[in-house]
């Protein structure tokens, strides 16, 4: 596409550009210019920077969104170094001065439209090379999640207070997440994280986790530590990403008396917030060794019911 106000440059342009064997189609304003690029698409655009209505800079700018593969040349009478810059800095792949030497036309329309063939060819290689990385992150962070869940479902096994409880947890985080509003890839991401929450309960002695009376201050702090276990065991797995934070945090509390690191409202991370919530409510709604299950309308609405 040749956009320029002259009609004299525009037809001169266009003529020799034919004769070089492209096809060409010509604007006389800027205005006109967008309106063509919303209906076709161009490999390269020649454009006036000096022009009434839409300056060149207005439709370099526009084009370049419109459409990122198209090589854009500016012209002009002037010689403006700030200009140039600008028009350049906005997506423009060349600066000619007019009068224009055909053969640095020839040259600059050459060379422009190599440059963005070459510039979309990596584009996407980029985006090929990104997906094919994506697949492979998501395969390995499948089977990390199913060989941990082996390893839970061995630990939950040998108590049938258990049995189950990182499921329950992961469906209700998820649900809870996903009610909050958070893009599926976090959500998935709590789901893991409810999933792998207890991992580190491997660490903790059974006869603790299975006293059926209260513990003592000691058994208490071995329990606590099944935190710190699974973020040592999980730690190697950076490809879980924010899984990580959120069993590290699923302990703490908004205000400030959980554990391991004891923070409080907003310094916990949202899955480590939202696990707390459906580990407490799991815990409530499921029997024990110590107590009976209490009801779903008790577990959210009593402040007073302990877990």
């Amino acid at each position: 596409m040749v956009v320029d106000d002259e009609e004299s440059i525009r037809l001169a342009i266009g003529r020799f550009l034919r004769s070089l064997g492209y096809e060409v189609v010509t604007a006389d304003s800027g205005s006109a210019a967008i309106e063509l690029l919303g209906s076709q698409r161009f490999t390269l655009m020649v454009c006036d920077v000096r022009m009434p209505g839409m300056s060149g800079i207005e439709v370099v700018t526009q084009a370049s969104a419109i459409d990122v593969d198209m090589a854009i040349l500016m012209l002009t009478a002037v010689n403006d170094a700030p200009t140039a810059t600008e028009a350049l800095s906005q997506g423009a792949m060349g600066y000619l001065m007019k009068p224009i030497e055909l053969q640095d036309l020839e040259a600059a329309v050459v060379s422009g439209i190599k440059r963005r063939g070459v510039e979309r060819m990596i584009r996407e290689e980029v985006a090929l090379r990104t997906e094919e990385l994506e697949r492979e992150r998501s395969t390995l962070r499948g089977l990390t999640v199913s060989v941990a869940a082996t390893l839970i479902n061995a630990l939950e096994s040998k108590d049938v207070y258990l049995r189950g409880n990182s499921q329950r947890v992961a469906d209700v985080a998820a649900a809870i997440a996903d009610q909050l509003g958070l893009d599926p890839d976090m959500v998935e991401a709590v789901r893991i994280a409810g999933r792998l929450h207890d991992i580190g309960r491997i660490g903790i002695s059974e006869s603790v986790l299975n006293k059926p009376g209260a513990l003592t201050a000691e058994e208490f702090d071995h329990v606590k530590d099944h935190v710190r276990i699974g973020v040592e065991i999980l730690a190697p797995l950076r490809h879980l990403g924010h899984v990580l934070a959120f069993v590290q945090d699923h302990h703490e509390h908004w205000d400030g008396s959980g554990y391991p690191r004891g923070l409080s409202g907003d310094q916990i991370s949202i899955g480590g917030r939202i696990l707390a919530a459906a580990d407490a409510y799991a815990a409530l709604t499921s029997r024990r060794a110590y107590r009976a299950p209490v009801s779903d309308a008790e577990a959210i609405d009593d402040p007073h019911v302990q877990r």
